[in-house]
Protein backbone atom coordinates (compact mmCIF):
# COMPACT_ATOMS: atom_id res chain seq x y z
CA UNK A 1 0.00 0.00 0.00
CA UNK A 2 2.79 2.43 0.94
CA UNK A 3 4.61 1.55 -2.33
CA UNK A 4 1.48 2.36 -4.33
CA UNK A 5 1.02 5.68 -2.52
CA UNK A 6 4.64 6.72 -2.98
CA UNK A 7 4.74 5.78 -6.66
CA UNK A 8 1.45 7.56 -7.43
CA UNK A 9 1.80 10.48 -5.02
CA UNK A 10 1.45 13.21 -7.67
CA UNK A 11 -1.72 11.61 -9.08
CA UNK A 12 -3.28 11.23 -5.61
CA UNK A 13 -2.39 14.85 -4.70
CA UNK A 14 -3.98 16.07 -7.97
CA UNK A 15 -7.18 14.06 -7.36
CA UNK A 16 -7.45 15.37 -3.79
CA UNK A 17 -6.92 18.95 -5.00
CA UNK A 18 -9.60 18.51 -7.70
CA UNK A 19 -12.11 17.12 -5.17
CA UNK A 20 -11.29 19.90 -2.70
CA UNK A 21 -11.58 22.64 -5.35
CA UNK A 22 -14.93 21.24 -6.55
CA UNK A 23 -16.27 21.21 -2.99
CA UNK A 24 -15.06 24.77 -2.28
CA UNK A 25 -16.28 26.21 -5.60
CA UNK A 26 -19.72 24.59 -5.36
CA UNK A 27 -20.10 25.73 -1.73
CA UNK A 28 -19.01 29.27 -2.62
CA UNK A 29 -21.47 29.24 -5.53
CA UNK A 30 -24.29 28.24 -3.20
CA UNK A 31 -23.52 31.06 -0.75
CA UNK A 32 -22.93 33.51 -3.59
CA UNK A 33 -26.64 33.17 -4.38
CA UNK A 34 -27.42 33.91 -0.71
CA UNK A 35 -25.03 36.89 -0.77
CA UNK A 36 -26.59 38.26 -3.96
CA UNK A 37 -30.13 37.96 -2.64
CA UNK A 38 -29.16 39.62 0.66
CA UNK A 39 -27.27 42.52 -0.95
CA UNK A 40 -29.96 43.25 -3.56
CA UNK A 41 -32.64 42.96 -0.85
CA UNK A 42 -30.92 45.55 1.35
CA UNK A 43 -30.50 47.83 -1.67
CA UNK A 44 -34.27 47.61 -2.15
CA UNK A 45 -35.12 47.94 1.58
CA UNK A 46 -36.09 44.27 1.96
CA UNK A 47 -34.86 41.52 4.29
CA UNK A 48 -33.95 38.87 1.73
CA UNK A 49 -33.61 35.23 2.92
CA UNK A 50 -34.04 35.09 6.71
CA UNK A 51 -36.30 32.15 7.60
CA UNK A 52 -34.25 29.04 6.74
CA UNK A 53 -31.53 29.01 9.38
CA UNK A 54 -30.09 32.06 11.18
CA UNK A 55 -30.04 35.03 8.77
CA UNK A 56 -31.20 32.63 6.02
CA UNK A 57 -27.79 30.91 5.94
CA UNK A 58 -29.35 27.50 5.22
CA UNK A 59 -31.34 28.83 2.24
CA UNK A 60 -28.74 27.51 -0.30
CA UNK A 61 -29.11 24.02 1.23
CA UNK A 62 -32.90 24.26 0.94
CA UNK A 63 -32.58 25.40 -2.69
CA UNK A 64 -30.25 22.49 -3.47
CA UNK A 65 -32.67 19.95 -1.98
CA UNK A 66 -35.52 21.58 -3.90
CA UNK A 67 -33.63 21.27 -7.20
CA UNK A 68 -32.91 17.59 -6.57
CA UNK A 69 -36.58 16.70 -5.95
CA UNK A 70 -38.35 18.97 -8.44
CA UNK A 71 -40.18 17.47 -11.41
CA UNK A 72 -37.87 17.19 -14.41
CA UNK A 73 -39.94 17.22 -17.63
CA UNK A 74 -38.33 16.93 -21.07
CA UNK A 75 -39.96 18.67 -24.08
CA UNK A 76 -41.55 16.17 -26.46
CA UNK A 77 -39.74 17.43 -29.59
CA UNK A 78 -36.33 17.97 -27.97
CA UNK A 79 -33.12 16.40 -29.25
CA UNK A 80 -32.61 14.41 -26.06
CA UNK A 81 -28.86 13.78 -26.36
CA UNK A 82 -27.99 17.44 -26.99
CA UNK A 83 -30.66 18.59 -24.51
CA UNK A 84 -28.97 16.61 -21.71
CA UNK A 85 -25.45 17.41 -22.93
CA UNK A 86 -25.85 21.23 -22.91
CA UNK A 87 -26.04 21.87 -19.11
CA UNK A 88 -23.27 19.34 -18.47
CA UNK A 89 -21.06 21.05 -21.07
CA UNK A 90 -21.71 24.52 -19.63
CA UNK A 91 -20.88 23.38 -16.09
CA UNK A 92 -17.82 21.32 -17.05
CA UNK A 93 -16.24 24.18 -19.02
CA UNK A 94 -16.92 26.70 -16.23
CA UNK A 95 -15.32 24.43 -13.61
CA UNK A 96 -12.37 23.58 -15.88
CA UNK A 97 -11.55 27.26 -16.42
CA UNK A 98 -11.22 27.95 -12.70
CA UNK A 99 -8.78 25.03 -12.38
CA UNK A 100 -6.11 27.08 -14.23
CA UNK A 101 -6.19 29.93 -11.68
CA UNK A 102 -3.25 29.97 -9.20
CA UNK A 103 -4.46 30.95 -5.73
CA UNK A 104 -1.16 31.60 -3.99
CA UNK A 105 2.56 32.12 -4.66
CA UNK A 106 4.02 29.59 -2.24
CA UNK A 107 3.49 25.81 -2.01
CA UNK A 108 2.60 23.79 1.07
CA UNK A 109 5.45 21.39 1.92
CA UNK A 110 3.78 18.09 2.83
CA UNK A 111 5.26 14.56 2.87
CA UNK A 112 8.21 15.68 0.77
CA UNK A 113 6.03 17.27 -1.94
CA UNK A 114 5.39 20.88 -2.90
CA UNK A 115 1.61 21.33 -3.12
CA UNK A 116 0.62 24.57 -4.88
CA UNK A 117 -2.72 26.29 -4.30
CA UNK A 118 -4.32 25.49 -7.65
CA UNK A 119 -4.90 22.53 -9.96
CA UNK A 120 -2.72 23.55 -12.91
CA UNK A 121 1.07 23.72 -12.42
CA UNK A 122 2.21 27.23 -11.46
CA UNK A 123 4.67 27.43 -14.37
CA UNK A 124 1.99 26.86 -17.04
CA UNK A 125 3.43 29.11 -19.74
CA UNK A 126 0.20 29.34 -21.75
CA UNK A 127 -2.08 29.98 -18.75
CA UNK A 128 -4.08 32.91 -20.13
CA UNK A 129 -4.36 31.32 -23.60
CA UNK A 130 -5.65 28.06 -22.13
CA UNK A 131 -8.13 30.01 -20.00
CA UNK A 132 -9.49 31.97 -22.97
CA UNK A 133 -9.67 28.80 -25.08
CA UNK A 134 -11.84 27.08 -22.45
CA UNK A 135 -14.09 30.08 -21.76
CA UNK A 136 -14.62 30.62 -25.51
CA UNK A 137 -16.19 27.15 -25.70
CA UNK A 138 -18.75 28.13 -23.05
CA UNK A 139 -21.09 29.50 -25.72
CA UNK A 140 -21.70 25.97 -26.99
CA UNK A 141 -23.55 24.97 -23.82
CA UNK A 142 -25.98 27.88 -24.14
CA UNK A 143 -26.37 27.65 -27.93
CA UNK A 144 -27.00 23.89 -27.80
CA UNK A 145 -29.50 24.33 -24.95
CA UNK A 146 -31.46 26.85 -27.02
CA UNK A 147 -31.41 24.76 -30.19
CA UNK A 148 -32.13 21.35 -28.66
CA UNK A 149 -35.19 22.52 -26.69
CA UNK A 150 -37.28 22.75 -29.90
CA UNK A 151 -38.94 25.95 -28.67
CA UNK A 152 -38.85 29.49 -30.05
CA UNK A 153 -37.89 31.37 -26.87
CA UNK A 154 -34.89 29.15 -26.02
CA UNK A 155 -33.79 29.30 -29.67
CA UNK A 156 -33.86 33.10 -29.63
CA UNK A 157 -31.92 33.10 -26.35
CA UNK A 158 -29.31 30.73 -27.79
CA UNK A 159 -28.90 32.86 -30.93
CA UNK A 160 -28.57 36.01 -28.83
CA UNK A 161 -25.93 34.38 -26.66
CA UNK A 162 -23.91 33.18 -29.67
CA UNK A 163 -23.90 36.64 -31.28
CA UNK A 164 -23.16 38.34 -27.96
CA UNK A 165 -20.26 36.08 -27.01
CA UNK A 166 -18.64 36.29 -30.45
CA UNK A 167 -18.95 40.09 -30.42
CA UNK A 168 -17.54 40.62 -26.94
CA UNK A 169 -14.93 37.82 -27.16
CA UNK A 170 -12.92 40.02 -29.53
CA UNK A 171 -12.93 42.98 -27.14
CA UNK A 172 -12.16 40.68 -24.19
CA UNK A 173 -9.10 39.23 -25.92
CA UNK A 174 -7.79 42.54 -27.29
CA UNK A 175 -8.16 44.27 -23.92
CA UNK A 176 -5.56 42.02 -22.23
CA UNK A 177 -2.96 42.27 -25.02
CA UNK A 178 -1.56 45.41 -23.38
CA UNK A 179 -1.00 43.51 -20.11
CA UNK A 180 0.68 40.65 -21.98
CA UNK A 181 2.97 43.11 -23.80
CA UNK A 182 4.00 44.70 -20.48
CA UNK A 183 4.56 41.35 -18.74
CA UNK A 184 6.13 39.61 -21.75
CA UNK A 185 4.54 36.32 -20.72
CA UNK A 186 1.30 34.29 -20.90
CA UNK A 187 2.05 32.76 -17.49
CA UNK A 188 -0.38 34.07 -14.86
CA UNK A 189 2.27 33.82 -12.13
CA UNK A 190 4.71 35.90 -14.22
CA UNK A 191 2.01 38.52 -14.87
CA UNK A 192 1.52 38.91 -11.10
CA UNK A 193 5.28 38.99 -10.43
CA UNK A 194 5.67 41.76 -13.04
CA UNK A 195 3.38 43.98 -10.92
CA UNK A 196 5.60 43.73 -7.81
CA UNK A 197 6.78 47.07 -6.44
CA UNK A 198 8.47 46.83 -3.05
CA UNK A 199 8.65 50.61 -2.74
CA UNK A 200 5.26 51.74 -4.07
CA UNK A 201 2.95 48.76 -3.47
CA UNK A 202 -0.32 49.44 -5.27
CA UNK A 203 1.29 51.78 -7.84
CA UNK A 204 3.09 48.88 -9.49
CA UNK A 205 -0.18 47.27 -10.56
CA UNK A 206 -1.31 47.13 -14.20
CA UNK A 207 -4.51 49.06 -13.47
CA UNK A 208 -2.62 52.37 -13.76
CA UNK A 209 -0.90 51.93 -17.16
CA UNK A 210 -3.80 49.79 -18.43
CA UNK A 211 -6.88 51.63 -17.14
CA UNK A 212 -8.51 51.67 -20.59
CA UNK A 213 -7.69 47.97 -21.02
CA UNK A 214 -9.26 47.14 -17.65
CA UNK A 215 -12.47 49.06 -18.45
CA UNK A 216 -12.78 47.23 -21.80
CA UNK A 217 -11.96 43.88 -20.20
CA UNK A 218 -14.41 44.17 -17.32
CA UNK A 219 -17.31 45.32 -19.51
CA UNK A 220 -16.63 42.56 -22.06
CA UNK A 221 -16.30 39.98 -19.27
CA UNK A 222 -19.69 40.96 -17.83
CA UNK A 223 -21.20 40.49 -21.29
CA UNK A 224 -19.42 37.11 -21.61
CA UNK A 225 -20.96 35.90 -18.36
CA UNK A 226 -24.47 37.08 -19.39
CA UNK A 227 -24.92 39.26 -16.34
CA UNK A 228 -26.85 42.54 -15.94
CA UNK A 229 -26.90 44.79 -17.94
CA UNK A 230 -25.95 42.26 -20.65
CA UNK A 231 -28.29 39.39 -19.67
CA UNK A 232 -30.16 39.44 -23.01
CA UNK A 233 -29.96 35.63 -23.61
CA UNK A 234 -32.27 35.08 -20.61
CA UNK A 235 -34.29 38.32 -20.65
CA UNK A 236 -37.41 37.30 -18.72
CA UNK A 237 -39.43 40.30 -19.95
CA UNK A 238 -38.93 39.19 -23.57
CA UNK A 239 -38.02 35.48 -23.71
CA UNK A 240 -39.69 33.97 -20.58
CA UNK A 241 -36.29 32.66 -19.36
CA UNK A 242 -34.31 32.57 -22.60
CA UNK A 243 -32.10 29.60 -23.40
CA UNK A 244 -33.04 27.64 -20.24
CA UNK A 245 -36.84 28.10 -20.51
CA UNK A 246 -37.40 24.35 -21.06
CA UNK A 247 -34.99 23.25 -18.32
CA UNK A 248 -36.01 22.38 -14.76
CA UNK A 249 -34.71 20.64 -11.68
CA UNK A 250 -30.97 19.95 -11.51
CA UNK A 251 -30.34 20.63 -15.20
CA UNK A 252 -31.42 24.23 -14.61
CA UNK A 253 -29.23 24.31 -11.48
CA UNK A 254 -26.22 23.28 -13.61
CA UNK A 255 -26.66 26.38 -15.79
CA UNK A 256 -27.02 28.43 -12.61
CA UNK A 257 -23.79 27.01 -11.12
CA UNK A 258 -21.95 27.55 -14.43
CA UNK A 259 -22.95 31.25 -14.45
CA UNK A 260 -21.75 31.87 -10.91
CA UNK A 261 -18.52 29.92 -11.52
CA UNK A 262 -17.86 32.11 -14.56
CA UNK A 263 -18.34 35.18 -12.33
CA UNK A 264 -15.66 33.84 -9.98
CA UNK A 265 -13.30 33.14 -12.92
CA UNK A 266 -13.74 36.67 -14.30
CA UNK A 267 -13.14 38.15 -10.83
CA UNK A 268 -9.95 36.06 -10.55
CA UNK A 269 -8.75 37.28 -13.96
CA UNK A 270 -9.47 40.95 -13.17
CA UNK A 271 -7.51 40.56 -9.95
CA UNK A 272 -4.54 38.78 -11.56
CA UNK A 273 -4.28 40.82 -14.76
CA UNK A 274 -4.85 44.33 -13.41
CA UNK A 275 -4.83 44.41 -9.58
CA UNK A 276 -1.66 42.57 -8.61
CA UNK A 277 -3.17 39.15 -7.88
CA UNK A 278 -1.98 38.05 -4.46
CA UNK A 279 0.25 41.12 -3.97
CA UNK A 280 -0.48 43.44 -1.05
CA UNK A 281 -1.59 46.99 -1.94
CA UNK A 282 0.83 48.31 0.71
CA UNK A 283 4.60 48.73 0.44
CA UNK A 284 6.64 45.78 1.72
CA UNK A 285 8.08 47.95 4.52
CA UNK A 286 4.61 48.24 6.11
CA UNK A 287 4.92 44.96 8.02
CA UNK A 288 2.04 45.80 10.37
CA UNK A 289 -0.36 45.16 7.45
CA UNK A 290 0.51 41.45 7.76
CA UNK A 291 -1.87 41.34 10.73
CA UNK A 292 -4.86 42.60 8.72
CA UNK A 293 -6.40 39.09 8.36
CA UNK A 294 -6.49 38.76 12.17
CA UNK A 295 -7.64 42.38 12.57
CA UNK A 296 -10.64 41.53 10.38
CA UNK A 297 -11.41 38.02 11.65
CA UNK A 298 -11.21 38.69 15.41
CA UNK A 299 -13.78 41.54 15.63
CA UNK A 300 -16.01 39.84 13.05
CA UNK A 301 -15.96 36.57 15.00
CA UNK A 302 -16.76 38.38 18.26
CA UNK A 303 -19.64 40.21 16.55
CA UNK A 304 -21.05 36.89 15.25
CA UNK A 305 -20.90 35.48 18.81
CA UNK A 306 -22.67 38.55 20.20
CA UNK A 307 -25.29 38.41 17.43
CA UNK A 308 -25.86 34.71 18.13
CA UNK A 309 -26.36 35.23 21.88
CA UNK A 310 -29.23 37.65 21.27
CA UNK A 311 -30.68 35.88 18.18
CA UNK A 312 -34.44 35.20 18.31
CA UNK A 313 -34.40 31.41 17.65
CA UNK A 314 -32.79 28.64 19.73
CA UNK A 315 -31.13 27.21 16.59
CA UNK A 316 -29.52 30.58 15.87
CA UNK A 317 -28.38 30.92 19.49
CA UNK A 318 -26.52 27.59 19.11
CA UNK A 319 -25.12 27.86 15.57
CA UNK A 320 -24.00 31.50 15.41
CA UNK A 321 -21.84 31.47 18.59
CA UNK A 322 -20.18 28.25 17.36
CA UNK A 323 -19.42 29.83 13.96
CA UNK A 324 -18.21 33.03 15.65
CA UNK A 325 -15.92 31.04 17.95
CA UNK A 326 -14.39 29.25 14.94
CA UNK A 327 -13.78 32.58 13.14
CA UNK A 328 -12.23 34.13 16.26
CA UNK A 329 -10.00 31.06 16.79
CA UNK A 330 -8.82 31.30 13.17
CA UNK A 331 -7.87 34.95 13.67
CA UNK A 332 -5.98 34.02 16.87
CA UNK A 333 -4.10 31.20 15.06
CA UNK A 334 -2.75 33.68 12.51
CA UNK A 335 -1.32 35.81 15.35
CA UNK A 336 0.08 32.90 17.39
CA UNK A 337 1.76 31.16 14.43
CA UNK A 338 3.77 33.68 12.36
CA UNK A 339 4.64 31.10 9.65
CA UNK A 340 0.93 30.44 9.04
CA UNK A 341 0.27 34.18 8.95
CA UNK A 342 3.04 34.69 6.38
CA UNK A 343 1.72 31.86 4.21
CA UNK A 344 -1.87 33.14 4.08
CA UNK A 345 -0.91 36.69 3.02
CA UNK A 346 -1.06 35.89 -0.71
CA UNK A 347 -4.36 33.96 -0.65
CA UNK A 348 -5.86 36.59 1.69
CA UNK A 349 -5.21 39.49 -0.69
CA UNK A 350 -6.24 37.48 -3.77
CA UNK A 351 -9.54 36.37 -2.21
CA UNK A 352 -10.25 39.86 -0.84
CA UNK A 353 -9.94 41.39 -4.31
CA UNK A 354 -12.05 38.61 -5.84
CA UNK A 355 -14.75 39.30 -3.23
CA UNK A 356 -14.77 43.01 -4.16
CA UNK A 357 -15.35 42.17 -7.83
CA UNK A 358 -18.14 39.74 -6.94
CA UNK A 359 -19.77 42.50 -4.89
CA UNK A 360 -19.55 44.82 -7.94
CA UNK A 361 -21.32 42.13 -10.01
CA UNK A 362 -24.15 42.03 -7.46
CA UNK A 363 -24.20 45.82 -7.12
CA UNK A 364 -24.72 46.20 -10.88
CA UNK A 365 -27.57 43.71 -10.84
CA UNK A 366 -29.38 45.80 -8.24
CA UNK A 367 -28.64 49.09 -10.01
CA UNK A 368 -28.48 48.95 -13.82
CA UNK A 369 -31.28 48.37 -16.34
CA UNK A 370 -30.93 45.89 -19.20
CA UNK A 371 -29.71 47.10 -22.61
CA UNK A 372 -31.83 46.79 -25.72
CA UNK A 373 -30.31 44.19 -28.05
CA UNK A 374 -29.36 46.71 -30.76
CA UNK A 375 -27.66 48.84 -28.08
CA UNK A 376 -25.76 45.80 -26.85
CA UNK A 377 -24.37 44.93 -30.29
CA UNK A 378 -23.63 48.55 -31.25
CA UNK A 379 -21.77 49.12 -27.98
CA UNK A 380 -19.61 46.02 -28.50
CA UNK A 381 -18.67 46.64 -32.14
CA UNK A 382 -18.64 50.45 -32.36
CA UNK A 383 -17.17 51.46 -29.00
CA UNK A 384 -15.63 48.60 -27.00
CA UNK A 385 -13.66 46.87 -29.79
CA UNK A 386 -12.16 50.13 -31.22
CA UNK A 387 -11.25 51.25 -27.67
CA UNK A 388 -9.45 47.96 -26.94
CA UNK A 389 -7.55 48.19 -30.25
CA UNK A 390 -6.52 51.79 -29.44
CA UNK A 391 -5.25 50.54 -26.06
CA UNK A 392 -3.06 47.93 -27.79
CA UNK A 393 -1.66 50.54 -30.22
CA UNK A 394 -0.84 53.03 -27.45
CA UNK A 395 0.75 50.35 -25.24
CA UNK A 396 2.85 49.03 -28.15
CA UNK A 397 4.04 52.54 -29.01
CA UNK A 398 5.02 53.30 -25.38
CA UNK A 399 6.95 50.01 -25.05
CA UNK A 400 8.79 50.63 -28.36
CA UNK A 401 9.57 54.21 -27.32
CA UNK A 402 11.06 52.97 -24.03
CA UNK A 403 13.16 50.40 -25.92
CA UNK A 404 14.45 53.00 -28.39
CA UNK A 405 14.89 56.10 -26.26
CA UNK A 406 14.64 54.93 -22.67
CA UNK A 407 17.59 54.30 -20.32
CA UNK A 408 19.72 51.40 -21.49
Amino acid sequence: MSTFLSSNAELIISLVKIALLLFIVLTVNAYLTWFERKVVAHMQSRWGPHRVGPHGLLQPLADGVKFLFKEDPTPAGADKFVYYLAPLLALALALTSIAIIPFGPDPIHLFGHDIYLGIAPPDLNIGILALFAITALGVYGIALAGWSSNSKYPLLGGLRSSAQMISYELSLTMSVVGVLLIAGSFNLKDIIANQTSTKWGIFGWNIFPQLLGFICFFIAAIAETNRVPFDLPEAESELVAGFHTEYASFKFAMFFIAEYTSMITVSCLCTIMFFGGWLSPFPASWTFTHYLPSAILLPFGLWVIWDGIRYETIFGRIILPAVGTAITALGAVFILFPDVNTFIQGPFWLLSKIFIFLFIYVWMRGTLPRFRYDQLMAFGWKLLLPASIVNVIITSFVILAKMQWGPK
